[in-house]
């Protein structure tokens, strides 16, 4: 079975100024991306949660992949 891209990815979240919350995704050999904006830090770590369990839903069912040509 093929990897889920998103498998080892790693998460932190952080706080901007404006009292907003953001996550920033790791995942190896790519540039982070951060995803924003979270009302508040539980609702980032809720967020990591529901990834985590997206990816891993993906990876059992191998739903992640995606044909050539196509487009989501």
């Amino acid at each position: 079975m093929t990897t889920h891209p998103h498998a080892e990815a790693t998460y932190r979240v952080f706080a901007y100024d404006d009292n907003s919350f953001a996550v920033e995704v790791s995942i190896p050999d790519t540039h982070p991306t951060t995803v924003r904006p979270f009302a508040s830090e539980s609702a980032a770590e809720e967020w990591i949660a529901d990834h985590r369990r997206r990816v891993e839903t993906q990876q059992t069912t191998g739903r992640w992949h995606r044909r050539s040509g196509t487009s989501r």
